[in-house]
């Protein structure tokens, strides 16, 4: 406050020449003694009405105290008069902040950075609510602002400003340098932590805060990055424990509170998650990004007429947003209005649109024109949406034949049978792995509703562990995945198992003894599940190559799946899937049971029982019944999987098979032979 006190104008010079003097220990006291520093403040206001500084210092002082209709009233009023008064705005938008005025707060803290943007505090606060708001990237911005005016070192002022310009390479050498001269600088700490997680090194960011806070325990916004990088990191407990911390001191801050709706959403606790957004959206009525991560967990619950208020909100503030357009068609079962067609072309063909929202209005499109029975148009929709997402993609990220080609030389007969009772011994994992969109969503509503199964998600621990495998070999060479599991005696086998459970452990929310873990592509590591956990049941969801394609082609996934946004691309991949799940058939019969989508649709009484008594599960009447489990689904299907089975969607790849070509010429032998495998692979 004492910095910004020259920002405030002055009224007629005070009577009394003991003003300033009263002013200046209205100050010191504000820090300490918020009710001693009102109190001064009253009688400096009694002898000189309207002092723009001792109302500045009553309102901070009311908002301090926890009276915040007074401050706002008090602070409001002296906004009015003081427009050009960087502290005064300041002031007023903290106020509005802990009224739970979110919007109006973001505002007042913009006017106030605008009119000095020397203020540290302003980008601090202002880089927060960014963040509550769902804009990440302006918030990265804020932040780098707050760096740089903060501190006094031209050298991290420069590092600083080069964040501010996301000048990577130069910030990172500028703090690199300055740390090597003072190591225990906990503020370039900080920043370099920044640098290495705008570039995904989020080890690195991890090992840069976990010694910031050695040095600084209350450094709360180091705390708070480190919280946002075990995020990125999968490890949510871990960052909620960081953020519960964090909120014992500030539980209103709405940064914090959405990153702890982040963490519970990693976790499972959607419920949980949806009472902080519902909050969130209360206070930022305005910010459509939160109106969009509210939608998404409204969806995972069911609450499908509240999901789709949500995104109609956020469309309503910003129309040409597509990942609200996306999310809608992404409902299936969500049908669009003409004028909802119009206002799609058109934001679509904005020239200032960027490729995202461009590529998923085009899916959206896609998916509007396709319920129109307009398949031509549908098909040229879903054609630009795909080339834009692709032309985004690494090159060489799309196929898995060397992974593929890899695992079959690795996994002979030989080999499995000299590791047999290696591994986690513990039965507990039931994988449901394959193609996405085949019908791994069905399987698993189906098993989760019995009383012995608990439903998880998309876990992404199998991939992670895959991860630690695939660094330096002990000779120096770099390792190549699968052929290092070659190298792993019995004991890390049964370390990698139990890691596995111990990772999965924070998604059972129940005493079930078994639990799910449906990611699709979990069957590239196959060969690790057999030797790691021996006792898992591995069920391949598989549906018919055309159909099953195709409605990856109509789909933009959130991350991965790089292979599914060429029609060739997605013909090979699912050509090396069935290769290397057919070899897995021949090396270890009986260990993998599968489920053909189509057969599931047209005798899912018998379907059902033959997938219960391959996961040793007594057959309950639930399973038929799946449709009504409340469970919350987190996927693609998930309106879908709370309808009872119908057979429309088995053949709508057919509207399309004028274009499929490229696709049936990929797929080959393994589209001639479905539903069995070619006999090369048999």
């Amino acid at each position: 406050m004492q910095q910004q006190a020259a920002q405030v104008g002055k009224t007629t010079p005070a009577p009394m020449g003991s003003v300033d003097a009263a002013l200046s220990h209205a100050l010191a006291l504000l820090g300490q003694q918020p009710a001693a520093a009102l109190e001064q403040a009253g009688e400096i206001l009694k002898a000189v009405p309207g002092h723009p500084m001792a109302q500045l210092i009553a309102g901070s002082a009311q908002r301090q105290l926890g009276n915040t209709d007074a401050a706002l009233a008090m602070l409001g009023e002296l906004a009015d008069r003081q427009p050009k008064a960087a502290a005064v705005h300041y002031e007023l938008g903290v106020a509005q902040a802990d009224a739970g005025r979110g919007d109006a707060a973001l505002a007042s803290l913009r006017h106030a950075a605008a009119l000095n943007p020397q203020l540290p505090g302003v980008w601090r606060e202002l880089a927060g609510h960014l963040s509550a708001a769902g804009d990440s990237r302006s918030a990265g911005q804020a932040w780098a602002q707050h760096l740089a005016m903060s501190s006094r070192d031209p050298r991290l002022m420069q590092a600083g400003a080069a964040l501010c310009a996301n000048e990577i390479p130069q910030a990172e050498a500028l703090l690199r340098a300055h740390l090597r001269e003072h190591p225990s600088d906990v503020a370039a700490l900080r920043m370099l932590a920044e640098v290495a997680a705008r570039i995904g090194r989020y080890g690195d960011a991890e090992t840069l805060l976990v010694h910031c806070l050695e040095l600084a325990p209350g450094f709360t916004d180091a705390r708070a990055h480190y919280a946002i990088v075990l995020d990125h990191l999968k490890r949510p407990l871990e960052a909620l424990a960081q953020v519960e911390q964090l909120l014992k001191d500030q539980p209103r801050n709405p940064n914090l509170r959405n990153l702890k709706a982040s963490a519970l959403l990693e976790t499972g606790e959607f419920e949980a998650a949806s009472v902080l957004y519902a909050g969130l959206v209360a206070e930022y009525p305005q910010q459509a990004r939160i109106w969009l991560s509210y939608g998404h967990v409204l969806r995972t619950l069911g609450r499908q007429e509240q999901t789709i208020a949500a995104y109609r909100r956020c469309i309503a503030l910003e129309p040409g947003r597509g990942e609200a357009w996306w999310s809608l068609a992404n409902l299936k079962t969500f049908r669009f209005t003409r004028e909802d067609i119009a206002a799609m072309e058109q934001a679509a063909g904005l020239p200032d649109a960027s490729d995202d929202d461009r590529l998923q209005l085009h899916f959206a499109l896609g998916k509007a024109r396709e319920d129109a029975g307009e398949y031509r148009q549908s098909f040229e929709h879903y054609r630009q949406a795909n080339d834009l997402r692709r032309a985004q993609l690494p090159a060489g990220s799309q196929g898995i034949s060397r992974l593929v080609e890899r695992s079959v030389a690795l996994l002979t007969p030989q080999f499995l049978q000299e590791r047999a009772g290696a591994g986690c011994s513990n039965p507990d994992p039931i994988f449901i792995l394959g193609m996405p969109r085949a019908g791994s969503t069905l399987v698993d509503q189906i098993l989760s509703s019995h009383s012995q199964v608990e439903g998880t998600m998309e876990l992404s621990d199998l991939t992670t562990l895959v991860r630690g495998l695939s660094g330096a070999a002990g000779d120096g060479r770099q390792a190549r995945y699968p052929d290092t599991l070659a190298d792993l005696v019995p004991e890390q086998l049964r370390e990698l198992g139990a890691a596995y459970l111990e990772r999965t452990r924070v998604q059972r929310k129940t005493t079930r003894p078994f639990f799910i873990d449906k990611l699709p592509n979990n069957f590239q590591h196959i060969g690790l599940i057999l030797l790691a956990l021996p006792n898992a049941r591995i069920i391949d969801a598989r549906r018919h190559p055309l159909a099953c394609c195709f409605s990856n082609y109509k789909q933009h996934f959130a991350r991965g799946q790089a292979f599914s946004y060429g029609l060739e691309d997605l013909g090979r991949y699912y050509s090396d899937y069935v290769a290397l799940m057919a070899h897995v058939d021949r090396v270890a019969p009986g260990r993998v049971h599968r489920v053909h989508y189509e057969a599931l649709v047209e005798d899912t009484e018998a379907r059902v029982r033959a997938l219960l008594d391959y996961c040793g599960l007594p057959f309950e009447d639930a399973c038929l019944r799946f449709h009504e489990n409340k469970r919350a689904v987190r996927t693609a299907s998930s309106e879908q999987v709370r309808k009872p089975i119908f057979r429309d969607g088995l053949d709508q790849w057919r509207h399309y098979e004028p274009w499929l070509g490229p696709l049936k010429v990929a797929l080959g032998p393994v589209l001639e032979a479905y539903p069995a495998v070619p006999a090369s692979m048999a």
